[in-house]
């Protein structure tokens, strides 16, 4: 199973490795390899939070997510999209910023640079309402209890999740991004639209594919009830067809839009590693096929964490990968100002699932000693 979900990972990486190889030879090799382990250590929390959306959706969805998708992270987030932020910041056309891109990367890198505060609050607000509307939801199975119990009865307050982002927000535009790292100068305003369309694009893409999930969900009960009523009038005599809930992934509307979300989802992880690329190299082929790279093991491992079924063996994964998200966040945010190493990004992301995998291990060892002990004195008590 292992060469089957990672296979095309390897067989990419390989294929990349050997074109960096012939290319830029020896020094470009190091750097495509460089930014391929980059992009899997800051985005590792991502293929967590993808895997739980992704086991909602069926097989056909899923496949997609591994073809479409990535041809939409890889093309489209690590080489479209930092020459289309150069076109629009510095009002140049498409082939402008192309060339800009090609033959003058000093100057290329610097109108990137300038745009980060506009990325990093898109990104940082879209990636905070992730967080939020996780740790404000009243959960059966809580991971750090002591914190979640008193927030889960907060977010019985409607739109509270919003209040608080847009208060994050504000503090924001009116602290760090008065006097900003990159680009210079008071980027307040700035900052503020960004991140009001990063909450928005959150409301409106996360609104909408809930919507149809809770629809396609409705409408599985009600055909479940069907089905039951029709055993029951087989079991009596009266005839009918016979059948059983089915279980099946999102599909139509409702998977589509949750395809979306994982796309935004996806968009903005890569912010921090398109921005981080630049301390390695300001080439965009070589920032394109190293982050690639990358972000095709995420995917393969968000693959894999499903089939797996991972997540519901250890349950405190979805927990550590969505504190992770909300320290990104977070992280994106003071980025606007200060200069944080991507090695403390990916650390702590790193660090926090992986906390929240030893608590899920220590929590099947006690349920599994339970059973055990409860099993024991079920035979004493025969006896």
């Amino acid at each position: 199973m292992l060469l089957k979900t990672f296979g095309w990972s390897f067989a990419v990486t390989a294929g990349g490795l050997a074109l960096a190889g012939v290319l830029w030879g020896w020094k470009g090799l190091a750097i495509v390899g460089m930014l391929s382990i980059l992009e899997i250590s800051v985005s590792f929390d991502n293929a967590v939070i993808n895997a739980g959306i992704l086991r909602k959706m069926n097989a056909f969805w899923q496949k997609l997510f591994l073809t479409v998708g990535i041809l939409i992270a890889v093309f489209g987030m690590r080489l479209v999209f930092p020459v289309l932020i150069v076109a629009v910041t510095a009002k140049l056309g498409p082939i402008e910023a192309i060339d800009l891109a090609i033959n003058d990367k000093e100057k290329y890198e610097h109108l990137v640079t300038a745009a980060h505060p506009s990325i990093a609050s898109f990104g940082g607000m879209f990636l905070l309402m992730i967080f939020l509307d996780f740790v404000f939801e009243d959960r059966d199975i809580k991971w750090l209890s002591w914190l979640e119990r008193p927030l889960a009865k907060l977010g019985k307050l409607d739109t509270f999740s919003i209040v608080v982002a847009l208060g994050v927000l504000l503090v924001t535009a009116t602290t760090v991004a008065t006097d900003v790292a990159h680009g210079g100068g008071d980027k307040s305003a700035t900052v503020l639209l960004a991140g009001v369309a990063g909450v928005l694009t959150y409301l409106i893409v996360g609104g909408i594919s809930g919507y149809f999930e809770d629809k396609l969900e409705e409408d599985e009960e009600n055909d479940e009830e069907e089905n039951e009523g029709d055993e029951k009038a087989v079991a009596a005599g009266n005839g009918g067809r016979r059948g059983g809930p089915t279980v099946m992934g999102l599909t139509g509307k409702a998977a589509f839009f949750m395809f979306l979300y994982l796309e935004v989802i996806d968009a903005s992880f890569s912010f921090d590693g398109v921005i981080g690329a630049f301390a390695i190299t300001n080439d965009i082929f070589e920032m394109a096929l190293g982050l690639g790279i990358g972000a095709m093991y995420i995917r393969s491992l968000t693959v894999y964490l499903v089939r797996k079924g991972t997540l519901d063996e250890y349950v405190y994964l979805e927990h550590g990968a969505h504190y992770a998200i909300g320290a990104l966040a977070l992280i994106l945010l003071a980025t606007i100002k200060f200069e944080i190493n991507e090695v403390i990004t990916g650390s702590v992301g790193v660090l926090l699932i992986g906390a929240s995998y030893w608590s899920s291990v220590v929590r099947n060892r006690r349920e599994t000693a339970g059973e055990g002990s409860g099993e024991q004195t079920e035979v004493s008590s025969g006896v």
